[in-house]
């Protein structure tokens, strides 16, 4: 898949997968799932969370694009408030709740997309005036002037929402998950994080073959 950025100030991983069986997460990944949520609701509380390096990073890569992250809250933020709140992730699907999850361990937006839904070359960059499309979970949600990815038919994702056009469901089998780091991440933190995901959706959804790479401004 050909991705290209054109803002400043983050990094991007990618993990593509083949051969995706998208079902319940349920066994050992809901068991992965439960024993991380439960550490990071013993080790963090509401208050900390702000003062997360990862979490401070992330805040500012958001204001370098223009983007306030206390009004338009970045979907790791968001997911790791919710599980130090006592609060479930969201039950999706073995693809989507990983996805939550690699999220949450890192503090980084994770976007994943049916690979096969999306027309490359890919871009990450500014929505423009106009510019909107039907969120998931939502309407129509204007992505005027915030951080987007967009391929040949459109914007379709970004760290905050993603659309229902590329969403993955249960009939997908080839998956692009996008992880948004700051630009000052170490690539080789990024990687090692990637080798993770790709290795759950190895083990918890199995894919046959995965391909990890790493994309700077």
């Amino acid at each position: 898949m050909e991705l290209k950025i054109e803002i400043a100030g983050v990094k991007l991983g990618v993990v593509e997968a083949d051969g995706v069986r998208v079902e319940p997460c349920a066994g050992e990944c809901l068991r992965e799932v439960e024993e991380v949520c439960a550490r990071l609701q013993r080790e963090l509380t509401l208050d900390s969370i702000a003062r997360l390096e990862a979490v401070r990073l992330v805040r500012e890569m958001f204001r370098g694009w223009g983007v306030d992250p206390l009004r338009y809250r970045p979907s790791s933020e968001a997911l790791l408030r919710r599980v130090v709140q006592g609060k479930e992730l969201y039950r999706i699907s073995n693809v989507v709740d990983l996805n939550n999850l690699g999220s949450c361990e890192t503090a980084w937006s994770y976007g994943s997309y049916d690979r096969g839904q999306v027309r490359s070359p890919v871009a990450l960059r500014l929505g423009g005036a106009g510019e909107s499309y039907e969120a998931i979970g939502k309407q129509v949600w204007s992505v005027e002037g915030r951080p987007i990815l967009t391929d040949a038919a459109g914007p379709f994702g970004s760290p905050i929402s993603d659309s229902t056009r590329t969403m993955v469901t249960e009939g997908s089998t080839e998956i692009l998950t996008v992880v948004f780091a700051p630009a000052k991440t170490a690539e080789a933190e990024l990687l090692l994080h990637l080798e993770r995901h790709a290795e759950r959706l190895t083990r918890f959804a199995g894919a046959n073959e995965t391909r990890t790479s790493v994309i700077a401004a």
